[in-house]
């Protein structure tokens, strides 16, 4: 599995209260594991779903009880996993603390997290690893309220593996209560920024390929990708080569290419949608 280390680097080389009933379900062991196995799991069958969404809650309990006696009313846990309130399930699966992971987290910040919650990443015992289905936006919105049920359990914030992405608890609970495509893209989606080139990483959680343009085309601003990431968050449509793409303000993009990820399949950033090359439609019509 790809290390921790390494999901970070690919983001940075290039940028920058409860009853005792349901204490009596948990036996989790918060010695843990020191990854998380992506293929193996009771909620994972890798032919059916081969996205899988992983995020790590970095928190300071002592044992297993604390965090659920905090757990929001409805949510249950067991040894197996986190199951909310509408009945779905998430996988979870306890990781040992390692001294790389407090500055990674804040490091991958795109906010920057409160004091608060950087001391407790900084002094956290275990992080609680979540896994699930990906491939749309539902399936992303339910991770999302997993991670909250964690976070008002006493959690620190979100690492999302899939785009060496991070935010503070109290950003992730923000997005958790807006749960629109615009809040999830904004959570789980990092663009990373190249000398000549911006790419996004996340956008098969989504079950969406990756967008590549070049930098010239986003100035000044640079919020051309975004407006783009949007589009395809907010349409049913397939987007692939050949497209033509017509935001909200009118502009027209057209899509050239569609490459394979370059990513090793098995990584949590691979995305088997590819990525998506896209240029301004007016350069188009003057190439042809």
């Amino acid at each position: 599995m790809t290390s921790l280390a390494a999901l970070a680097s690919m983001s940075h080389a290039n940028n920058r209260p409860v009853g005792d009933d349901r204490l009596a379900m948990v036996s989790l062991p918060f010695d843990g594991v020191d990854h998380i196995p992506l293929t193996a799991g009771p909620f994972m069958n890798p032919s059916s779903a081969p996205i899988e969404i992983v995020l790590r809650i970095p928190g300071t309990w002592d044992h297993p009880g604390e965090m659920v006696q905090r757990m929001p009313p409805g949510v249950q846990v067991s040894p197996d996993g986190v199951v909310l309130a509408d009945g779905q399930r998430v996988a979870i699966a306890p990781m040992r603390p390692d001294n790389q992971f407090p500055k990674i987290f804040a490091s991958s910040c795109r906010r920057p997290a409160t004091p608060e919650e950087l001391d407790m990443v900084n002094r956290y015992s275990v992080n609680m690893g979540l896994l699930g289905h990906g491939g749309s936006i539902e399936a992303a919105r339910m991770m999302m309220q997993a991670a909250a049920a964690l976070i008002h359990a006493g959690g620190a914030g979100v690492f999302i593996d899939n785009s060496a992405l991070a935010h503070g608890g109290e950003q992730w609970l923000a997005f958790a209560q807006d749960g629109s495509p615009d809040a999830l893209s904004y959570a789980f989606v990092n663009i990373v920024r190249g000398e000549t080139e911006v790419w996004t990483m996340g956008m098969h959680i989504f079950g969406r390929p990756e967008i590549k343009m070049r930098r010239a085309d986003l100035e000044p601003t640079g919020d051309l990708i975004i407006n783009v990431l949007r589009y395809l968050c907010h349409t049913d449509r397939e987007i692939d080569r050949g497209h033509i793409l017509v935001l909200e303000d009118g502009q027209t993009l057209h899509v050239t290419k569609q490459v394979p990820c370059e990513f090793p399949e098995g990584s949590p950033v691979f995305n088997p949608h590819g990525t998506l090359f896209i240029l301004p439609g007016k350069e188009v019509a003057e190439q042809n």
